[in-house]
């Protein structure tokens, strides 16, 4: 007996005619609405599911932000209705707090810049779900997610850049490893967003001109400094220049990110009248160290916990395009790999403001290499007077 309502036997056939048993991820916006829709168009037997990620959601969103109330969970539900697929939600929400909340938590009050979506995305969505789908009987996870996935005879199943360069989700997806491409299904990639919203109102979704959300989805009103000032508490230390020189008092490092300029409140201003930027986060002294724009220009990294997209794990020296943020563009760089899983990244042209703690995704083209953690970063040896 299965305890998903609604799974397949796991034991059985294959379906005729390339048919795949598919379990959809509808989050309750337009984009995984249409991607369900399309997956029941393409011949595939499709049961909806929403993530039920929030122990405590809200009845409704704030704005455009989040993805986890009430209100998604019923939009969800009437997407599925429309478009005739049976619907489930799916209680996640311890797994998500442990491993992306208090995740995310434990990062910054390390001094590292993490990245929720991404994490989620690999500790979620493409494994605590594609993970429990696959034992009960589903060939494939289906998200809405704007990325492509192209079988290369030489390669295998890869993972690519969707053609709307600015609704391009391949980043947050670069964590995604050979054996999880094999089961993600992203009927989105060929496909510009505004087509999307276009097809959801010829289809009857509802969510067609639903907002997208955005930010970080349990922080609803994105206010992430107090989010984190609930969790770790409030801790006086020194805001110093590149000299030592104490400049100012906050009540919190983690309530700092690198390269940040505004809310720093320090009360002397710099010898040359420009504005101080946010150079180093230190956890153990709980010291924030301040100077000028200059001293962000970062020229090389090293990455850690390395994930490769693909049934090739590349290896020695190579030139990639990287991308460093997940809106960030692609710049051009040459990557160490060694053996062990080592990554050191050097930048043909200083890039500015790149913290510890977000990814690093290399691509070669459209195709997503793979992605690791960024765990130290080197400064440039020029910087303006």
């Amino acid at each position: 007996m299965s305890d998903f309502p609604g799974a397949p036997d796991s034991s059985a056939s294959a379906l005729p005619g390339g048919r795949l048993r598919v379990l959809a991820a509808m989050s309750g916006g337009v984009d995984s609405a249409v991607a369900a829709a399309r997956a029941v168009e393409d011949g595939h037997e499709v049961t909806g599911v929403h993530l039920a990620l929030a122990s405590n959601p809200q009845s409704f969103r704030t704005g455009a932000r989040g993805c986890c109330t009430l209100e998604d969970s019923r939009d969800a539900r009437r997407a599925a209705d429309v478009i005739g697929i049976p619907f489930y939600v799916w209680d996640l929400a311890e797994r998500f707090r442990e491993d992306v909340i208090d995740d995310f938590v434990a990062e910054y009050a390390a001094g590292r810049t993490p990245n929720p979506c991404l994490r989620c995305n690999e500790k979620i969505k493409f494994a605590a779900l594609l993970d429990k789908a696959v034992a009960l009987g589903f060939d494939a996870v289906c998200t809405g997610h704007y990325a492509r996935i192209i079988d290369e005879p030489a390669r295998g199943r890869t993972l690519h850049r969707a053609v709307d360069p600015a609704k391009d989700q391949s980043y947050v997806l670069g964590v995604l490893d050979a054996d999880q491409l094999a089961h993600a299904m992203f009927p989105l990639g060929d496909t510009p967003k505004g087509q999307v919203r276009v097809e959801a109102e010829q289809r009857g979704l509802a969510v067609a001109k639903k907002p997208d959300s955005h930010d970080i989805c349990f922080i609803a009103d994105g206010d992430t400094q107090g989010f984190l000032a609930q969790r770790l508490g409030s801790a006086t230390g020194e805001i110093v220049d590149v000299d030592g020189t104490v400049v100012g008092e906050h009540s919190g490092a983690f309530g700092f990110t690198i390269g940040q300029r505004k809310g720093l409140r320090i009360g002397r201003p710099a010898a040359d009248g420009k504005p101080r930027y946010v150079l180093d986060i230190s956890p153990v002294d709980n010291r924030v160290t301040v100077g000028p724009v200059e001293a962000l220009d970062i020229a090389a990294l090293s990455g850690v916990k390395p994930r490769w997209c693909g049934e090739q794990t590349p290896v020695g020296t190579g030139r990639y395009h990287a991308q460093l943020r997940a809106h960030g563009e692609p710049v051009p760089v040459t990557a160490e790999i060694d053996a062990d899983g080592g990554l050191r990244v050097v930048l043909d042209e200083p890039v500015r403001g790149i913290a510890p703690g977000q990814a690093v995704v290399l691509y070669d083209g459209t195709r997503v290499v793979g992605s690791a953690t960024i765990a130290t970063t080197e400064r440039s040896v020029h910087q303006q007077a």
